[in-house]
């Protein structure tokens, strides 16, 4: 999501100029498909620049190290799907929990297919959760879309309290991010059929009530 940062490691300062916007894009697409093609130990910000066909020098102007690149990386990714989620929102809020739940499987769907067009999308996603630097970048995000969620489920329904349901909501945006990635990785099961047995699932998680719920 917007915002976030990676406080292991300094970043280069997003140039604001138009045509450093699209040479700074330029250059995630073509490290995302990059990492897609030899994985997150080999990517290097030399063979970056190689494949973009500028100098090195030239790509620290907008990143300063490897990091930064897969910094960047994540955060456009994590910003797009979470636009999918907040226009998801809008459309189902007002429903409550039940409207929300009920659409799941179309939260998937278009999640799915953000990463699907993002280049190196799934690989991306794996590199937030293997290199360490990246993780306060894929909690933060985490965390913010369940705020939002919880939000959208408590103003029209207040109940169970905020602290049990955002704790039930972290779950499922967890399990949501993990039927994201699962896409790319088990072709055993059919991807609508995963997209409806998760949404199953994590409706499950909210049909659940206890005592716990009021006491939170």
């Amino acid at each position: 999501m917007s915002g976030l940062s990676v406080a292991n490691f300094e970043r280069a300062t997003p140039p604001v100029q138009d045509r450093a916007h699209r040479t700074r894009d330029r250059l995630l697409d073509v490290a995302g498909a990059l990492l897609a093609d030899i994985g997150i130990e080999r990517i290097s910000t030399n063979l970056v620049a190689h494949h973009a066909g500028m100098t090195p020098p030239a790509l620290y102007r907008h990143f300063r190290n490897k990091y930064d690149l897969l910094a960047a990386l994540s955060e456009r990714l994590m910003q797009r799907q979470n636009d999918v989620l907040i226009a998801w929102l809008d459309r189902w809020g007002a429903q409550g929990p039940t409207g929300l739940t009920a659409h799941l499987a179309d939260l998937f769907r278009e999640t799915a297919r953000v990463t699907d067009a993002e280049p190196g999308g799934v690989w991306i996603e794996r590199a937030l959760r293997a290199v360490p630097q990246l993780a306060p970048i894929r909690i933060a995000s985490h965390r913010y879309v369940t705020d939002r969620i919880v939000a959208a489920m408590t103003e029209p329904a207040p109940e169970p309290a905020t602290g049990v349901l955002w704790r039930r909501v972290r779950l499922a945006v967890e399990l949501g991010y993990a039927v994201d990635e699962m896409l790319h990785e088990e072709d055993r099961i059919d991807r609508e059929d995963l997209f409806e047995e998760a949404a199953r699932a994590i409706e499950a998680i909210f049909a659940t009530r206890q005592d716990s719920d009021h006491g939170d």
